[in-house]
């Protein structure tokens, strides 16, 4: 089989990068994307290339030798609602939504690795290529779940990669066990009788046991749970009815926790619902609480860490390799697909002077497209060896 030359192949996918950042799509809305993936699968010869799974999902699959074994390589493919501060000529052209957080390099990535795959082979067996919507708000992957995934398109084991602003191009992490943890969402509704900003005592407003509660919120991480429990509970929203001369008769305060295990997760919940009701009984108005488990915690499989490991000793440097230090707060769900097989979550750097994931000025590094790409082909001819 013929071999790329992948400086020829690296300005390939900084042009498919760049044209996906300059169109980008919110979850579940990736038209124009899936077309644009499955097109180039097709182009690249792909045995199969099946689209509108879970919604807007591509998967493409890949078959070499007689190998009955398949693994998968997963990539999102959507954006989010953020409007893009930047004077790049490929800058987003879609008022309102940017790619803030590198799907558009980890799609380009996977579209590289799949030409490589298709036009070289170096493996005996199956790869799914999964292009998969809405990973952003923890929809997509149970989408293409849920529309028979694992059904139509067995495969034995999983991999996944994200871009890591503050990792220098060119570093590679993972670790085995817990990586990610879970995201729960809650919102409290504070009910009371709001009134004149001159007469509170007329009333029961709801502000001012708002602010109460907010602050009580933190004792649930510092007083409620164990210190060797890593949790993370964080108001992000506080909404009333009120107006600059009128006290508020409702308040809604939104947020999110994040947690490793799901006794945690359960002990957060239980200890919220106890602060809420006694916060508002204290202050004389109701309280309505809702809480629902959104991503789910992310866990490497310990073996297929070790594959991860090497398989990054072919694309990187001995000393850019290194094991993370403690798992992440932040939510992947790409977690939900290693509740049917083992898999391994990666982290590539996207550079030292990268802005945060889902800043306004966040831009994936190009300089890394070909690492994402190799490292998807290595663990595929590791993992399906001939």
């Amino acid at each position: 089989m013929a071999e790329l030359d992948l400086e020829t192949l690296k300005r390939e996918m900084t042009g498919w990068r760049r044209d996906l950042h300059a169109h980008p799509e919110f979850g579940f809305e990736e038209k124009r994307t899936s077309a644009f993936v499955a097109a180039k699968l097709r182009e690249f010869g792909l045995d199969d290339v099946a689209e509108g799974v879970g919604g807007t999902g591509v998967v493409g699959t890949l078959k070499r030798g007689n190998g009955n074994r398949a693994i998968a390589l997963r990539a999102d493919m959507d954006a989010l609602r953020i409007s893009e501060q930047s004077s790049a000529p490929y800058r987003s052209g879609n008022a309102g939504i940017m790619h803030a957080c590198g799907h558009d390099g980890h799609t380009a990535m996977l579209l590289g690795a799949a030409k490589l795959l298709a036009s070289e082979g170096g493996f005996d067996g199956t790869v799914r290529f999964i292009f998969q919507p809405a990973e952003e708000w923890g929809r997509g992957a149970l989408a293409m779940l849920d529309d028979g995934l694992m059904q139509r398109f067995p495969f034995d084991e999983i991999f996944g990669l994200h871009n890591m602003p503050g990792l220098p191009v060119g570093h590679f992490e993972t670790r085995a066990g817990p990586a990610m943890s879970a995201e729960d969402n809650f919102e409290i509704v504070l009910k009371g009788i709001g009134g004149h900003a001159a007469r509170p005592h007329s009333g029961n407003e709801t502000l001012v046991a708002a602010c109460a509660l907010v602050t009580n919120l933190q004792t649930i991480v510092s007083r409620r749970l164990s210190p060797a429990d890593i949790a993370v509970v964080s108001v992000t929203e506080l909404i009333t009815d009120g107006t600059r001369n009128a006290l508020p008769g409702l308040a809604r305060i939104l947020g999110d926790a994040r947690s490793f295990h799901p006794e945690v997760s359960a002990g957060i919940e239980r200890q919220m619902r106890v602060i809420a009701q006694g916060t508002a009984a204290a202050y004389n108005v109701a309280a309505e609480v809702t809480y629902t488990r959104e991503f789910v915690p992310l866990r490497n499989d310990a073996e297929l860490v070790d594959a991860a490991f090497a398989a990054a000793g072919n694309v990187f440097e001995p000393g850019n390799i290194a094991v993370a230090r403690e798992p992440m707060t932040a939510s992947e769900d790409f977690a939900r697909f290693l509740d049917h097989v083992p898999g391994c979550f990666v982290f590539l750097g996207n550079g030292e002077a990268s802005a945060p994931l889902h800043n306004s000025s966040y831009d994936f590094n190009d300089d890394g497209l070909l690492f994402g790409a190799n490292f998807h082909v290595a663990i595929a001819r590791l993992r399906l060896e001939v």
